[in-house]
């Protein structure tokens, strides 16, 4: 049986197919020397980078500044580096994701859950929660880690 989360996931996906020929989303490893922010949606399993969707006039660096704030309660305190592209066929054939990587920051307070994301906080690096996503995982392993770069997601 499908939830109403998971319908309203496809439904937004067939939205985008329709008035976006192609998508492009934002996500960020926001990480200081030992943790790394993550964030569990109330609509897809695992934990995941922050990030979403870029905007129409908007530019990514403005909708990861925007979706780390929104997602995390995080603002950047300084400009995240670009880390690399990525085609997320598994989303769409039309899907790409820039990911940033952000040490300047500030953390505004603790995170309040919404219809959005059940759970935003900061894990250690060396023991990411169970449930973290293969692409999460991959993504720090190459940034961090200094793995090849895929460039799927």
């Amino acid at each position: 049986m499908m939830t109403f989360a998971r319908a309203r996931h496809r439904l937004m996906h067939l939205y985008f197919r329709i008035a976006r020929p192609m998508t492009l989303g934002v996500r960020a490893i926001v990480v200081d020397d030992a943790r790394v922010l993550l964030v569990r949606h109330t609509y897809l399993p695992g934990w995941h980078l922050p990030g979403g969707g870029v905007e129409a006039g908007e530019t990514m660096l403005q909708a990861i500044e925007r979706e780390v704030l929104e997602e995390g309660n995080v603002r950047l305190a300084g400009p995240p580096a670009l880390h690399g592209l990525f085609y997320n066929r598994r989303a769409s054939p039309r899907d790409h994701v820039a990911v940033y990587v952000a040490r300047d920051f500030e953390v505004l307070g603790p995170y309040t859950p919404n219809r959005e994301i059940a759970a935003a906080d900061f894990f250690p690096l060396a023991a990411l929660p169970e449930g973290a996503t293969r692409a999460t995982r991959a993504r720090l392993a190459e940034a961090l880690g200094g793995a090849p770069l895929d460039p799927y997601w």
